[in-house]
């Protein structure tokens, strides 16, 4: 499917649908994020991501740019298993994907996080990336999912970036850093199986990431103010 901002009277839900049909808020977010609910309708579930209810200047401004940009994203990974489809906008203020029933990662067993999953967690990832999309929210564990089935999902790709007009080193080493969320998550649950190449990775890229982080993202090393007694808040 194309990318593309535009409305459908043909969709599943509109603005009138949306406040008529059952709904569970899953997210109320911060000033500057949008509502998250479960949305019943059309004979699906889906997730809709509302900024109606943020002030002017975040609806017309971040809003909008960050539901273009998760749209964008999501369409263009249309017909990849364990990413939600047949994204869409409501509005100005909202859009639209498929539910993906599942648990967060964080949630769940630490015997259920398998070799096998993470093999098929790596796998849906350069999925992603083959479509030139890199997530950039990998490394917590509120963005993978652990579905009924037993195979992974990944979600929320409002921090997502399109990589395919970058230069192949600024792609891979995107690509690269994003699959550190994989990793990290395997080393932690079943460290045995990854074998020298993925522990190899993971390892100089948190390496890499580090030293960004400690320079500053403009290159300037960040000042640390003197550790003492904590103030009020």
């Amino acid at each position: 499917m194309p990318p593309t901002d535009s409305t459908d009277s043909s969709l599943p839900l509109d603005r009138a649908a949306l406040a008529g049909a059952p709904a569970k808020l899953l997210r109320d977010g911060r000033w500057a994020n949008a509502q998250v609910f479960r949305v019943e309708a059309a004979g699906r579930e889906w997730v809709v991501k509302d900024f109606s209810r943020r002030a002017f200047w975040v609806r017309y401004t971040i809003g909008r740019f960050l539901l273009r940009r998760e749209l964008r994203a999501l369409q263009r990974l249309d017909g990849i298993d364990g990413v939600p489809q047949r994204a869409f906008r409501i509005d100005g203020d909202a859009i639209a994907a498929e539910f993906i029933p599942g648990t967060t990662l964080g949630q769940v067993a630490a015997e259920q996080m398998t070799a096998p999953f993470f093999v098929a967690l790596e796998r849906l990832l350069n999925d992603v990336h083959a479509r030139g999309i890199v997530h950039l929210d990998t490394r917590g564990t509120g963005n993978m999912l652990l579905r009924p089935d037993g195979r992974p999902a990944l979600i929320d790709f409002q921090a997502s970036l399109d990589t395919r007009r970058m230069p192949v080193a600024w792609r891979r080493w995107l690509d690269d850093l994003d699959m550190t969320g994989v990793y990290k998550k395997w080393l932690q649950r079943d460290p045995d199986s990854m074998g020298p190449v993925r522990r190899e990775l993971y390892e100089r890229m948190t390496r890499r990431r580090r030293l960004w982080i400690a320079r500053g993202y403009a290159g300037a090393a960040k000042q640390r103010t003197p550790s003492g007694p904590a103030g009020p808040h």
